[in-house]
C-alpha cells in the first residue's frame, strides 16, 4: 500500500437471525494449513483479502451469546468499506436452501448437524480461480505449496495489524501477469497450468463480471477460457459465486466419496450425476455437507507422495 493511501480501521456488526458456522462456511477459502492469507484463533478468523480497491486485513468473529457476527477491517477507506459491506454475502446471507430435501439418511444427518453452514459468496472470482487452476491434476500437498509460495513471493504483507501477525495478501492481477514462465516452474506450476493462468489473467475483468451472471452463464464465461474446465469452474463458483449446485465433477475423490457415503460403493462422474439428480439446484450442498460430516471412502494405500521432479522452492 503506498504512503498516500491511509490505513483506517472500520467495524461492522451483523445479526443474521440464525447461527453462523464461520469455520464451516469459510473452510473452503483456506488453501491448506499453511495458507499465509489465513489465521484462526478460536471463533475468530483473520484473512488477508485482495480487493479491487486495495488489500485488506479482515478480522471476523462470532458472538454466540448475541447471535452476531462482528467484523473489523484495515486498509483504505474504500477497500474496508467494500469488504465489510459484502461480509454478510461472504458468509452466505444470500444462500437459499429452500427446496432442499435430504433423500438419504446420511445427508439428513449432516444437514441437521450443520445448520450454521451456508454456501459462501465472496464475489471475488480471481481469488478463487487462480488457486483452482494451480490445483488442477496435482495432489493437495503440491497445490497448497504452490499457492503458498506464490503468495509469499509475489504478494504483500496485509495492512494494519496483519503485517505484525505475518498475514499476507495475494498478488495483484498486474503482478501475476508479469511472472515469467521460469518463476511458475520454480513454484511447482507446470507449463500447461501456467499457460492457463496467463489466459485467465488476460481476461480477468470479464471473468470478475461472472458475479453478476446467472449460474449457467457464469459457468459458460469461466469455461470459455481454454484450460478452465467444469471442475475448475465449479471450484470457483462454490466460493466466489455462492452456487449451491456447482458439483466438482472431474474430481475422482469427490465422486468416490459421495458414492461411498450414499451407496456404500465408489462411483464415477456419470453415476454421480445420476445419484445427485434428485438434489438438482443443491448438488454442491450435498457434496459439502458430506465433506463436513467426514464421509470419505476408506483408503487402501498410502497417500501419493509429492513428485520430486517438480522444482518447488
Amino acid at each position: 500500500m503506498s504512503s498516500d493511501q491511509p490505513t483506517v480501521m472500520r467495524r461492522s456488526r451483523w445479526v443474521p437471525g440464525r447461527p453462523v458456522d464461520l469455520t464451516a462456511t469459510w473452510g473452503t477459502l483456506r488453501r491448506g494449513g499453511g495458507d499465509p492469507t489465513w489465521q484462526q484463533h478460536g471463533d475468530t478468523v483473520w484473512r488477508g483479502v485482495r480487493t479491487a480497491l486495495g488489500p485488506v486485513t479482515l478480522q471476523v468473529r462470532t458472538d454466540r451469546s448475541a447471535g452476531a457476527v462482528e467484523g473489523r477491517a484495515w486498509g483504505t477507506p474504500e477497500a474496508t468499506g467494500h469488504v465489510l459491506g459484502a461480509l454478510p454475502e461472504m458468509l452466505g446471507s444470500t444462500d437459499d436452501p429452500t427446496g432442499f430435501r435430504p433423500h438419504h439418511p446420511v445427508v439428513a444427518q449432516a444437514w441437521a448437524q450443520r445448520q450454521g453452514w451456508r454456501v459462501p459468496r465472496t464475489g471475488m472470482v480471481l481469488e478463487a480461480l487462480v488457486p483452482a487452476v494451480i490445483e488442477q491434476k496435482v495432489t493437495g500437498q503440491e497445490a497448497f505449496a504452490g499457492q503458498r509460495h506464490l503468495v509469499r513471493r509475489f504478494g504483500e504483507p496485509a495492512p494494519g495489524p496483519g503485517r505484525a501477525m505475518g498475514l499476507w495478501v495475494a498478488p495483484t492481477v498486474a503482478t501475476l501477469r508479469r511472472i515469467p514462465s521460469w518463476e511458475w516452474a520454480r513454484l511447482g506450476v507446470t507449463p500447461q497450468r501456467a499457460d492457463t493462468l496467463m489466459r485467465v489473467l488476460a481476461v480477468a475483468d470479464r471473468l470478475e463480471e461472472a458475479v453478476h451472471l446467472p449460474p449457467a452463464a457464469a459457468q459458460e464465461r469461466l469455461t470459455g477460457v481454454t484450460g478452465v474446465g467444469v471442475w475448475t469452474a465449479a471450484e470457483t463458483a462454490q466460493r466466489a459465486l455462492g452456487d449451491a449446485d456447482a458439483v466438482s465433477f472431474g474430481d475422482y475423490h469427490v465422486a468416490a466419496n459421495i458414492g461411498w457415503a450414499l451407496t456404500g460403493s465408489p462411483v464415477d462422474d456419470e453415476e454421480l450425476a445420476e445419484l445427485l439428480a434428485p438434489y438438482a439446484g443443491h448438488r454442491y450442498r450435498v457434496q459439502r455437507l458430506l465433506e463436513l460430516a467426514g464421509h470419505r471412502r476408506p483408503r487402501r494405500g498410502p497417500r501419493m507422495p509429492p513428485r520430486a521432479h517438480l522444482p518447488v522452492r
